[in-house]
């Protein structure tokens, strides 16, 4: 017995709906169908939402890779970072969301792992779906020549948090090397001469920005222990590095960490070694994400403003798509010092923020 493979009476096969069809059902020209497949601002929102409507009830899928083949736009953006487990990335991607969401555009999410190879085959994928620009957190190790590959492709490329290449390039993120200055300069206010830095492997910008600013300090300070442990920029690592550090004579008093994550290894290092983080080593971290202030004690942090680099990042690359020949621009936030308890302070240096320990009490 033949089947019939046709729709059956009463049902439309969706894959056979015009811009005509939602046009009559919602009332409106097909121009107008047109202008709010492509997210125009010209559309009223009563409008918008009518034709919505009667784009769900029809089951209208808008073919956008067809649509691009006859535009020169996607409203899509490429985001690559190294490092997606980290939850500085999370709030960096937030915020670059946030951004393009204003402006109708989406992102592609890809995670590196620190390998150039593995990038290059996602910013291969990204230019097959036309993606109008890149957002790129260098892998460790990236050819500087992969920037201009990429002005090659026709693809705007902000480089974020780290970069390679020569300038002049788009380039969003924070000053690294003024973080750690911060740190430093809160330590030795607070009396402490012997202080570490920890993390950091390849010499990639961020991480030559954060040493140049350790030893700098150390020099302006007249401080002669010097103590530069290099590794991944783990827990499990901060927890090695501190206790290798413990063990030395003479131990410092003080660390300053690559990032909140060394910090947080390096607490829980000096615990498993019966010792106090803030009172027998004071612990400063980098980049103040959201456990930085829950822990016990609470991590005095550098905040380098995670969600507020995506979005000027973000940003950027829509400045840039809009004008490609536009003035190469490089945004650096400044960062903050936020004292909380592993560092030992009773009260704040000028200049840096004190956050107060929670009550417990409620309103």
């Amino acid at each position: 017995m033949r089947q019939d493979a046709s729709p059956r009476q009463g049902q439309r096969d969706t894959a056979s709906v015009t811009l005509q069809d939602i046009a009559a059902h919602a009332g409106v020209s097909r121009s107008t169908v047109s202008l709010v497949l492509r997210e125009s601002p010209l559309v009223a929102e009563r409008t918008r939402s009518k034709v919505q409507r009667s784009i769900k009830t029809l089951g209208y899928v808008y073919n956008r890779g067809a649509a691009a083949l006859r535009g020169s736009r996607t409203s899509t953006l490429g985001v690559v970072v190294y490092d997606i487990a980290n939850p500085f990335f999370g709030a960096m991607v937030a915020g670059i969301d946030a951004a393009l969401n204003r402006e109708g555009y989406v992102s592609f999410l890809a995670n590196s792992e620190d390998s150039p190879a593995r990038q290059q085959r996602f910013l291969e994928r990204m230019r097959e779906h036309r993606v109008d620009g890149i957002l790129l957190c260098p892998a460790e190790g990236t050819d500087p020549g992969l920037i201009n590959t990429l002005s090659g492709w026709g693809m705007p490329c902000i480089q974020v948090l780290r970069h390679v290449g020569e300038p002049p390039f788009d380039y969003a993120g924070t000053d690294f090397h003024q973080g750690v200055c911060q740190a430093m300069d809160h330590l030795v206010a607070l009396g402490h001469r012997r202080i570490a830095f920890l993390g950091g492997h390849y010499e990639h910008s961020a991480t030559r920005e954060r040493w140049q600013g350790y030893r700098e300090s150390l020099e302006r300070h007249g401080l002669t222990y010097q103590r530069l442990l290099r590794s991944t920029v783990t827990r499990r690592d901060g927890v090695a590095m501190i206790q290798q550090l413990m063990a030395e004579s003479p131990a410092p008093s003080a660390v300053v960490c690559h990032n909140d994550l060394v910090a947080f290894g390096a607490m829980l290092g000096l615990r498993r070694l019966g010792l106090v983080p803030g009172a027998d080593c004071a612990v400063i971290g980098t980049d103040d994400v959201e456990e930085a202030s829950l822990g016990e004690p609470a991590l005095t942090s550098v905040a380098t403003h995670p969600h507020a680099i995506g979005e000027e990042a973000a940003r950027l690359a829509l400045r840039r798509i809009a004008n490609p020949e536009g003035a190469r621009e490089q945004v650096v936030l400044a960062p903050r010092l936020k004292v909380r308890d592993s560092c030992g302070a009773t009260r704040p240096e000028p200049g840096a923020t004190w956050t107060e320990p929670a009550t417990g009490e409620h309103a």
